[in-house]
C-alpha cells in the first residue's frame, strides 16, 4: 500500500469508527509530515486505552500489517501482580482486549496471552481483569508458571546472559506483540517493553543477582517484538513494580506504539522526564544495535484525541 492509499484507508477507518472531522484533520496532519522510514512510532493521548489503540494502530497501518490470516499470535502484557486494574501494576485490560480483538478480526488462527507472574498466576490473571478481557475478545489465556513449558535457548552475543529457559509460545508463535505497562521500578528505574520480556523466561533470579540491566539488554536480542504497545494510561511514579494504594499514580492517558521497541522505551522515558541514556538497559540495547534511542531517527506521529 502506498502513502496515498494508506491515508485514504486511514480516513475511511476514522469515519467508520466515529472519529470527528477535527480528529481526522489532526491525524492527517501528522501522517503527511512523515518521511520514509521503516521504523515508526505513534504517540496517542487523551482517551481510554482501547480507543487510543484504535486510532494508533490505524495510523501505523492497521493490525493486518503485522498479523496475517491463519497465523498464531503471542501477546505479552504485564500480568505480574494480583491487584485490580485501578492500581496500574499490570497492563490495562481494555488495551489487551482491544489488541486481541484486532488480531482475531484479522484472521489469526490463535491469539495467546500469558505472563510468568510474580504473584499467584490464577489470581493475577483474574483480578487484573485481563483474563476476562482476553476471553471476551476471543483470545486464549495460557499459564506461564509451569517449568515444563519452557525450553533452553542460546542468547546471541549475550555478554552476561548466555542462555535462558524461554516459554515455548515465544518460540512457536508467528507474531509477537509486547504490551507492557509503564511504571517505576526499584532496581531498573523503569519497567517498559524490554524489561517486560522477563515475563517470558523462567530463570529470572539469575538476572537480579548478576547484572539486571545487562541481562535485560542481552535477552532483548533473542526475539524482538513485531509490535510494541506501551500502556501509559495510569502511570505508577513510585514504589514499582507492585505499587501500594494507588496514591503514586498519575493519569497520563497516553499510549506509545512502535515497530522499534528501543525507540518505544526511549519515548516512554520522556513521560517520566528522564533521558533514555540514563536507563542503562536502553543505552546498552541501543549500542548493541537492537533499535534506536535517538528519537530524531524515528518517524514520530502524535495524535491527540
Amino acid at each position: 500500500m502506498n502513502r496515498r492509499e494508506f491515508i485514504k484507508e486511514t480516513i475511511k477507518y476514522c469515519i467508520a469508527s466515529g472519529i470527528t472531522l477535527s480528529g481526522i484533520d489532526k491525524l492527517f496532519a501528522e501522517i503527511v509530515k512523515l518521511k520514509e522510514n521503516k521504523n515508526i512510532l505513534v504517540a496517542v493521548k487523551g482517551k481510554s486505552p482501547d480507543k487510543m489503540f484504535e486510532s494508533g494502530i490505524a495510523a501505523i497501518g492497521g493490525i493486518t500489517k503485522f498479523v496475517k490470516k491463519g497465523q498464531t499470535v503471542l501477546i505479552k502484557p504485564n500480568i505480574g501482580w494480583d491487584v485490580p486494574p485501578e492500581l496500574a501494576a499490570n497492563t490495562n485490560p481494555l488495551l489487551v482486549g482491544a489488541i486481541v480483538k484486532h488480531c482475531v478480526d484479522a484472521g489469526a488462527r490463535k491469539v495467546y496471552v500469558f505472563d510468568h507472574t510474580c504473584d499467584n498466576w490464577e489470581r493475577a490473571y483474574k483480578n487484573s481483569g485481563i483474563e476476562y478481557a482476553v476471553k471476551k475478545a476471543g483470545g486464549i489465556m495460557v499459564p506461564g508458571n509451569f517449568k515444563s513449558n519452557y525450553q533452553k535457548v542460546t542468547i546471541p552475543d549475550g555478554k552476561i546472559l548466555k542462555s535462558a529457559l524461554v516459554h515455548e509460545l515465544l518460540l512457536t508463535s508467528d507474531v509477537f506483540i509486547n504490551v507492557p505497562v509503564l511504571k517505576s521500578h526499584g532496581s531498573a528505574k523503569l519497567t517498559i517493553s524490554m524489561k517486560n520480556l522477563m515475563g517470558v523466561v523462567w530463570d529470572r533470579r539469575y538476572w537480579h543477582i548478576t547484572d539486571l540491566n545487562q541481562c535485560i539488554a542481552d535477552f532483548s536480542a533473542f526475539r524482538k517484538p513485531d509490535l510494541t504497545v506501551i500502556d501509559a494510561y495510569n502511570v505508577m511514579t513510585k514504589h514499582g513494580p507492585r505499587g501500594t494504594d494507588g496514591s503514586d499514580l498519575i493519569k497520563m492517558k497516553t499510549q506509545i506504539i512502535s515497530t522499534d521497541f528501543v525507540a518505544a522505551d526511549a519515548a516512554a522515558t520522556k513521560i517520566f522526564g528522564i533521558n533514555p541514556e540514563n536507563i542503562r538497559y536502553i543505552k546498552i540495547a541501543d549500542e548493541k544495535g537492537l533499535g534506536s534511542m535517538n528519537l530524531k531517527e524515528i518517524n514520530i506521529k502524535k495524535i491527540y484525541l
